[in-house]
């Protein structure tokens, strides 16, 4: 667990990653650098060791970005998703004649600085918000599913039975043009936020999320989201990063 102070507000983070009961290997990787008020989860694709070096890249990219002030660093964080988008595409290329050519992540980001946040994300790694007992989903997903959901009105059970139901519609180094989302917003003391891989938010359901974040502590929750995790079939990577102000 780290614990960093900026003025008059301070945060405290925990993170975790994990393989799962069922993958050889972890994909996923996770950032906490609560010093610099950063944070972030990457789940990888792309199979044989491709997924664990996109996901890698963007941690340790996005590990020394500069520093400035807020908009400064988000600015900085964006080119930087970009250039990793690119030079992806171009790891692609080169690999185009192998039987998997895939490689890419999805990846989640959190910028803080004193009362303000800043989430940006491309896939289906998720940020949620943990506020006065009320658990709130702060990205959308990048997925076939929330498209058939949004475009076509279904409920999510139905637009789970499409037999493509888990593709990303975007994700870092999935097409040559990248589209981020990004979400600023106040934070208040007590808010927990949680940055999660899907093989972790998959295995939980929104009452058992928000119990964990309930906890005393930023280290007590994890734990809690990984043993109810792992209590069930566990069958993708997990990866969360907790972080308290």
């Amino acid at each position: 667990m780290s614990i960093t102070a900026s003025l008059a507000y301070s945060w405290r983070s925990a993170a975790r990653t994990d393989t799962g009961k069922v993958r050889a290997r972890n994909e996923d990787a996770f950032l906490d650098l609560p010093e610099r008020g950063l944070w972030a989860v990457a789940d990888g694709m792309g199979g044989h060791h491709n997924g664990a070096l996109a996901s890698r890249l963007i941690v340790e990219q996005l590990a020394v970005l500069p520093e400035g002030d807020m908009a400064e660093r988000l600015v900085s964080l964006r080119r930087c998703l970009h250039d990793l988008n690119r030079r992806l595409g171009q790891e692609l290329t080169v690999t185009a004649d192998r039987p998997d050519p895939v490689i890419g992540s999805t990846v989640v980001a959190l910028l803080m600085e004193a009362d303000r946040a800043a989430c940006v994300w491309a896939g289906d790694s998720r940020c949620y918000l943990w506020r006065r007992g009320r658990l709130y989903q702060l990205s959308r997903d990048h997925s076939l599913l929330q498209q058939l959901i949004d475009e076509q009105s279904l409920s999510p059970q139905e637009a789970a039975r499409h037999p493509a139901a888990n593709a990303l519609t975007r994700a870092i180094g999935a097409s040559e043009q990248l589209t981020l989302d990004i979400l600023e917003f106040d934070v208040y003391p007590g808010d927990t936020l949680l940055l999660c891989s899907d093989g972790l938010y998959q295995s939980l359901s929104p009452d058992s999320l928000g119990a964990a974040l309930n906890a005393p502590s930023t280290g007590l929750a994890l734990q809690r989201l990984f043993e109810e995790a792992m209590d069930g079939p566990c069958r993708d990577n997990l990866s969360a990063v907790v972080i308290r102000l």
